[in-house]
């Protein structure tokens, strides 16, 4: 598995723990906690593999950005947030930036 695989199987994990996170209520929820923690987790660490072949700030960068698109998708259809047009105008400014470091 070639390293921008990696890096986008860790900011897909991104999204997991994050989703999990809010859904642990505080971590009060046990299951939902556990997620968090076991996703996070392997996030980190694909995230750290990557990095040993991609540019650290391009890594990083690519990384937060599957993060926040995933769960700005996922919060405007499982939680019902705004979809306004400055929110879509920021979510096509993240993907022009993650699409400008990775063929920059």
């Amino acid at each position: 598995m070639g390293a921008w695989s990696i890096l986008a199987l860790a900011g897909l994990l991104e999204v997991v723990w994050a989703i999990a996170l809010k859904q642990s209520a505080g971590f009060s929820r046990l299951g939902p906690t556990i997620v968090t923690a076991v996703g996070a987790f392997a996030s980190f660490w694909l995230l750290a593999v990557a990095m040993k072949s991609l540019p650290v700030g391009t890594a990083y960068a690519v990384w937060t950005g599957i993060g926040a698109l995933g769960v700005a998708f996922l919060g405007i259809i499982w939680f019902g947030e705004a979809i306004t047009p400055l929110r879509i105008a920021g979510i096509a400014l993240i993907v022009c930036g993650i699409a400008a470091l990775k063929f920059g």
